[in-house]
């Protein structure tokens, strides 16, 4: 129950089912609430994909074993499990929600937008795949190599925000 693999399922269903349960609760303007919520849950998920990375600069050029690869094992793990993939699931479930209440789905800047939060989730599971071979001591890749994977979410993030607010191939507010 201990693992890092069990209290990450269990923390990213835990916060599945609390926007879950935000949805039907909150009642009347339900919508800007949820809006709301879907932008903290990006920016907390965002905050973690800029961050990993760059500890990872940092624990790249560390010896294997030594006290400070155990405290950057920690702090990668607890950065993963605690505040990224939760955000990453609040900010999905929110973020269809949102989609389906607003009728965005034949949106143009909507498939571009979501092609980019695919995107940006397939860095998520990488991210998350280099915390693992991290804390088996596995990590092959440089501190340059994580110094350009740490540019990738940023890319991404002026995409999606660009997309969201200008709406550059159709109309309508999100």
């Amino acid at each position: 129950m201990n693992s890092p693999p069990v209290r990450a399922v269990l923390s990213v269903a835990v916060t599945g089912a609390a926007a879950a349960v935000l949805i039907f609760a909150v009642g009347g303007d339900v919508y800007l609430w949820v809006k709301a919520f879907h932008v903290i849950a990006v920016i907390a998920w965002l905050a973690g994909m800029l961050y990993l990375p760059r500890l990872f600069v940092y624990h790249a050029d560390i010896p294997v074993g030594s006290p400070q690869s155990e405290t950057f094992k920690v702090m990668e793990g607890r950065l993963l499990n605690v505040i990224t993939s939760p955000a990453m699931v609040v900010a999905w479930v929110l973020g269809i929600w949102l989609a389906w209440q607003s009728g965005y789905w034949a949106a143009p800047w909507f498939h571009a937008k979501l092609t980019c939060v695919l995107i940006l989730s397939g860095v998520h599971g990488y991210l998350s795949a280099a915390t693992r071979a991290f804390r088996e001591d596995r990590n092959t890749k440089s501190a340059r190599h994580w110094r350009i994977i740490n540019e990738i979410p940023t890319v991404l993030m002026i995409a999606i925000v660009i997309l969201v607010i200008v709406k550059p191939f159709g109309s309508g507010s999100f």
